[in-house]
């Protein structure tokens, strides 16, 4: 009898190890998946960044004053722009990429991006809040709503930035959902405001994404991401996401200008994604 006790024991517990392992590599690869969604949430916000800035630079609602040329990535060579009121603040501003066309820096977007600008861009406590009309960058739909705050003070200049019910959908139509903030310090090219090719930021802050599952993952940027206006894609930082018994590190590389990213987990294997 007591053998047979035993072996029912033993055969218990060696289930329940295989469970738990196979629940544990879901997890991880759950995690993995969050991960990406991470990354390319965080990619795509910054290149609504660099649209909005251009659009307000060329626009003069910068607030700097006298005026110079303007040096940009010609992302709105394709764009219409349209600013109302004509004087006075608040202004709207709709930028609409139409149907579809590909800028200079040869990213396709569509659809429009609206706007509303409380005051001059680089006023303390000026704020723009963004919403997204039917908007795609290479295939990837854009929504939600991102709100900036302009935080600066006389040594530092920087915003938060807020993402709210925030929504992508690849071009295979998987999707998920984030929210978070995030605090942007502009580390180079502040006293050029109207050139543009030479403005570095460095970003912080914490995120939560959620798959189509419902699965949710929570995150904090460790390194601070680094976003160069002349690069399409942040060049630099790291974000550890956090899983149910372990945690992943999204790892944006050395600085250079390219797509990679790495992901690796309890200090395992990285895998590389592309950014988009």
């Amino acid at each position: 009898m007591a053998m047979v006790v035993a072996t029912v024991a033993i055969s218990f517990t060696s289930c329940k190890k295989t469970n738990s392992s196979a629940t544990d590599k879901t997890e991880i690869e759950t995690t993995y998946e969050i991960s990406t969604d991470q990354a390319i949430s965080d990619n795509l916000t910054e290149d609504a960044n660099d649209v909005f800035f251009e659009a307000a630079t060329q626009n003069n609602l910068t607030g700097e004053r006298p005026l110079t040329p303007t040096q940009t990535l010609g992302i709105l060579s394709c764009a219409t722009v349209t600013v109302t009121p004509l004087t006075g603040f608040p202004k709207t501003i709709v930028i609409d990429f139409t149907s579809g066309c590909t800028s200079q820096n040869g990213i396709t977007r569509k659809g429009k991006i609206t706007v509303v600008l409380s005051d001059s861009v680089r006023k303390p406590g000026a704020t723009a809040v963004l919403t997204f009309d039917k908007y795609y960058v290479n295939g990837y739909k854009k929504e939600g709503t991102i709100t900036w705050t302009n935080t600066s003070t006389a040594s530092v200049k920087g915003w938060q930035r807020k993402v709210e019910n925030g929504k992508i959908t690849t071009p295979t139509g998987i999707f998920w959902t984030h929210s978070g903030v995030r605090n942007v310090i502009q580390v180079e090219g502040y006293s050029t405001p109207r050139n543009l090719l030479d403005d570095v930021f460095s970003i912080t802050g914490n995120h939560t994404v959620t798959n189509a599952n419902g699965v949710t993952r929570t995150s904090e940027i460790v390194e601070p991401l680094q976003k160069k206006t002349i690069c399409e894609n942040i060049t630099k930082g790291s974000i550890k996401m956090q899983g149910p018994n372990h945690v992943a590190v999204i790892d944006f590389g050395d600085g250079s200008c390219d797509r990679v990213a790495t992901i690796s987990i309890d200090g395992g294997t990285a895998r590389t994604i592309l950014l988009r």
